[in-house]
């Protein structure tokens, strides 16, 4: 069942399985809020910023924004805003049948680790515009068979969600590469943040393939060696933080698990042309 309103602030309880609400907003909403669910913001007007998981990312027309489960999060308005919400529980994508996209959900948490506007390929700007102004008409006009129609406008948003988060996956990824490669990338992802969990044979052990097998398997799949993609995945995530985050070095250091602030800083240093990370974030 889909829920369809044009709502204030006052409801951020959600009982349908798929809501899409139409929201302005002239003021920032003192408190943060978290879900249980998934929220994608498109934005049809206004500028601002969200504030999500301690950063702070500008907003404004054509962004596509994606809050996961228990995200911290509340929009801080410069000007007045318009917003399309779409909202959908864990279980929505968990049980649909995707024809080409496995382990859906498991990429979807990933918007937590990008923030700000997940939209990367510039072909699918139109695409999103076109679906927006097609659930709004939904809410406004209605008609026979509106909810069939909008369940299949909201989950062609999360398939363009899914493609534009996959991006951070390697490039050359091939394309009939097995089911294993991509719940070894997931595993990677999920675990970002957990340097011990990322060790080969940590990785090889719960995928149950050799230690020394599993780097040739890898760079067979993708392209490039699994050191090479987890240190590129990590190293656009710092920077993510350092550009758009309030978070001091050294607590960065401490969410990535290094061991304090210089360790972290040797680390950038040496993969980002001995550029400091004050440095860096002084620049962006």
């Amino acid at each position: 069942m889909i829920k369809l309103y044009i709502g204030g602030m006052e409801r951020e309880t959600m009982h349908q399985s798929v809501e899409v609400i139409h929201r302005r907003m002239t003021d920032s909403p003192k408190d943060k809020l978290n879900f249980a669910f998934f929220q994608m913001a498109y934005v049809l007007a206004g500028e601002g910023k969200l504030s999500i998981n301690g950063n702070r990312i500008p907003y404004r027309k054509g962004n596509l924004m994606l809050l996961t489960p228990d995200d911290r999060h509340n929009f801080e308005v410069d000007t007045e805003s318009e917003l399309l919400l779409v909202r959908f529980y864990p279980n929505h994508v968990k049980e649909y049948r995707w024809q080409s996209i496995d382990h859906l959900e498991c990429l979807l948490y990933h918007a937590s680790h990008l923030s700000g506007c997940i939209l990367r390929n510039e072909s699918d700007f139109p695409l999103v515009e076109a679906l927006a102004a097609s659930l709004l008409h939904g809410i406004k006009h209605g008609g026979a068979y509106n909810e069939d129609l909008t369940m299949h406008f909201v989950d062609a948003l999360i398939v363009i969600a899914a493609r534009n988060i996959a991006s951070m996956k390697p490039p050359a990824i091939a394309a009939n590469a097995d089911r294993r490669i991509s719940e070894i990338i997931d595993y990677i992802q999920s675990h970002i943040f957990s340097p011990g969990d990322l060790r080969a044979p940590v990785i090889a052990a719960r995928f149950g393939i050799s230690a020394t097998y599993l780097g040739s398997y890898f760079k067979q799949h993708c392209g490039e060696t699994i050191q090479h993609f987890i240190t590129g995945y990590k190293l656009r995530l710092i920077e993510h933080r350092l550009k758009f985050s309030d978070q001091r070095i050294n607590e960065i250091a401490q969410e990535f698990g290094f061991s304090d602030e210089s360790h972290l800083n040797k680390f950038f240093k040496k993969h980002r042309q001995g550029i400091s990370l004050t440095k860096y974030r002084q620049a962006s």
